[in-house]
């Protein structure tokens, strides 16, 4: 059995005892009107025990809104019914005795369940109505009683019990709303830890790519102390713009993207690779389509020069431009004879 469910069998059963101190009539001689009595307890008794169990409540549908801060709360007709009770339970008693009996235990068994009930709304979060019932309670008592003897007979229990639910619930309110921005903290500190353990494996293959790339030209040159063949040299600029691949744009770059790179380059193309942003939030199936198409331009390009950038443009993903120099021009004059856009997938 839950918490809750505990909870409200000992409200039920609380709630159940004071109503049942109104069928006692101690001095029946001083009842005039016992049908009010008996009415009252018809209201009391369903209306106490629907906002116990809660029965056709909704929960609170607002963003800030969670399981522990925000239970089920009754809609607007069992607000009306609490309010109904809170008028008509504490008077009808009193209407049905005499001024004689006014002070007996079946009539001023109102105050302790009308502060039952009210307690009860207090916890199903629902300050103004509890406070706005208590403050009716007040005023019929005092009425009926006088001031200092409604206090005397059980009104400032009744005060306190809403007091005391009221102060609990706000501290629950607020534990668990350090409770959820703990989790939070804790869920920001675990992704920052598995991003930090995911560069630290991107640096780590990085590290390892460089060896593979720069490891043989490296060993070589303090082999022949620096004095290398032509072929040697090709090698080792081809490994150190491989490096600077990797540095520059490492989103574009995949197995396949590397060999159709070195590929390109073997055939004589400068290849220069800039990631400019726009690739980031993509799913990896998005990327994999994005590099598998960047491979096939490279794989026919036979431009002098090939420079791939990514775009931050929200159809386009990367601009492929090749560039050779035109018949009979020289310097800078070269003609555009490659241009692809890829774009985003959809």
């Amino acid at each position: 059995m839950t918490v809750r469910a505990v909870l409200s069998v000992i409200g039920l059963a609380f709630t159940a005892y004071l109503a049942a101190r109104g069928l006692i009539w101690t001095s029946p001689e001083t009842v005039e009107r016992g049908w009010l009595i008996v009415a009252a307890l018809v209201l009391y008794l369903p209306v106490t025990w629907l906002w116990i169990f809660a029965i056709g409540a909704r929960e609170r549908t607002t963003a800030q809104a969670s399981p522990v801060t925000s239970p089920a709360k009754l809609p607007g007709w069992g607000v009306a019914l609490a309010l109904l009770a809170a008028i008509v339970v504490p008077n009808a008693p009193f209407l049905a005795v005499t001024e004689a009996g006014r002070s007996q235990p079946f009539v001023t068994w109102v105050i302790g369940g009308i502060g039952a009930l009210m307690t009860i709304v207090m916890v199903r979060r629902r300050p103004i109505v509890a406070w706005t019932g208590m403050a009716l309670l007040t005023l019929s008592t005092s009425f009926w009683l006088g001031p200092l003897q409604a206090l005397s007979l059980g009104l400032v229990g009744s005060l306190m019990w809403v007091t005391a639910a009221q102060l609990v619930t706000i501290a629950l309110d607020r534990a668990a709303r350090d409770a959820e921005r703990l989790a939070e903290l804790q869920q920001a500190a675990s992704a920052w830890q598995a991003s930090q353990s995911g560069r630290q494996r991107e640096r780590r293959l990085h590290v390892q790519r460089a060896l593979q790339a720069a490891g043989p030209i490296l060993a070589r040159t303090i082999e022949y102390g620096g004095n290398l063949r032509a072929a040697d040299k090709e090698a080792a600029r081809r490994a150190e713009a491989s490096l600077r691949d990797e540095l520059r744009g490492n989103r574009l770059l995949d197995d396949g993207v590397r060999t159709e790179i070195e590929a390109a380059r073997r055939r004589g193309s400068a290849v220069s690779l800039f990631d400019e942003g726009g690739l980031e939030g993509l799913r990896p199936a998005d990327l994999d389509a994005i590099r598998t198409e960047l491979a096939s331009v490279l794989r026919d390009a036979v431009s002098q020069r090939v420079i791939i950038r990514t775009s931050p443009h929200h159809e386009v993903a990367v601009t492929v431009v090749g560039r050779s120099p035109g018949e009979g021009a020289g310097g800078d004059d070269d003609e555009v004879d490659l241009w692809r856009e890829i774009r985003r997938p959809r």
